[in-house]
């Protein structure tokens, strides 16, 4: 065995990241899996992180205190592939005084592309449009055909103004619209809005949803965002309006969502993702209204090299003592007083 080879941290690859991550993680770590870009299953997880010092998972592998305790006590860090992290127990892990990383900043203009790539699908029924044409039904013009409603002028709502939703935001002062927002921090400061832009907070999510003409979901999943967009929520909204998720699943009532397209309450939605991903809720796909994504939103090429560079080199400093990207400091708080 190479001697420096050995000398290096044990890391669990859950499986295969892009390139420049696939190769750089091998350059810091003795790496164990990752070989096949497919989840690692859980009794594999089990097996696997027997040992290490590092696990460089996924959103596809749920990471829970039996996980952590698979490893024997050797697990210092948990470096997650994505901004969100609900598929860690990150409390279990700061009770075991583990290190959870994430990878914010990286992904935010491509996916905020994506929310408007749905914003523009759903409300000019861009991709009702394309089956037309692919399935021949496409005779000739007509004053009637497909029409949608405008974008430019339109108010925006926005759930969630961190990251991601202010460049949402931002990409609207092409399309002349008034923004609203609702942000758990309060208002933003004057010198974050752009100049020319109308930007309005709003303290409580039902007042936004009453004026919004598009509603679009920027908001982390925890206990207080999980089924944010209910029943009574959906029925606030505007008749006509568009729901556009690209943040996670469970933060949408699938079935109530479901319930309010059929209706024809909701003049249509564009998802990213699914409440039981990759499972669908009943009825979703019949519906024409409705413009489905299988979790694109930092999907381009650029985007899931650096999130991949990212995660590793996340890892990598925090098995050298100089964390980055911490989403449980209390154990950084810790580490400092021992």
């Amino acid at each position: 065995m190479d001697t420096s080879t050995a000398k290096k941290p044990t890391l669990l690859l859950s499986r295969r990241i892009p390139e420049p991550g696939f190769s750089l993680v091998r350059e810091e770590f003795t790496v164990i899996g990752g070989e096949e870009d497919r989840p690692m299953g859980r009794a594999e997880l089990l097996r696997g992180v027997e040992g290490v010092d590092v696990l460089l998972c996924l959103l596809t592998e749920p990471v829970d205190g039996a996980v952590m305790d698979a490893s024997g006590g050797s697990l210092r860090v948990i470096s997650n592939m994505a901004v969100g992290y609900d598929n860690i127990d990150v409390q279990a892990a700061t009770e075991r005084g583990i290190l959870v990383t994430n990878t914010p900043g990286v992904l935010t203009d491509a996916t905020a592309d994506l929310a408007w790539a749905l914003i523009l699908s759903v409300a000019r029924r861009v991709v009702e449009g394309d089956h037309l044409v692919r399935q021949g039904r496409f005779g000739r013009w007509s004053p009637f055909l497909l029409l949608g409603h405008a974008v430019a002028g339109a108010t925006l709502g926005i759930v969630g103004m961190g990251r991601i939703g202010q460049a949402v935001a931002r990409r609207s002062l092409g399309w002349d619209m008034r923004v609203l927002y609702t942000r758990k921090s309060g208002p933003l400061a004057q010198e974050q809005v752009p100049a020319g832009a109308c930007w309005e907070y709003r303290d409580e999510l039902d007042g936004l949803l009453s004026e919004a003409d598009i509603v679009s979901l920027h908001v982390p999943l925890d206990s207080t965002t999980r089924h944010l967009m209910g029943s009574r929520e959906l029925g606030l909204m505007r008749p006509g309006s568009y729901l556009v998720n690209t943040s996670r699943g469970p933060v949408v009532d699938e079935d109530a969502l479901v319930q309010s397209l059929q209706s024809g309450h909701l003049g249509g939605a564009g998802l990213d993702v699914y409440e039981a991903e990759p499972g669908l809720a009943a009825g979703l796909t019949d519906l024409e209204n409705v413009v489905l994504l299988p979790h694109l939103g930092s999907a381009t090429v650029e985007t899931r090299g650096m999130m991949s560079e990212l995660a590793v080199r996340n890892a990598s400093a925090a098995v050298r003592g100089e964390p980055v990207n911490v989403v449980n400091p209390e154990v950084l708080s810790r580490m400092m007083s021992a």
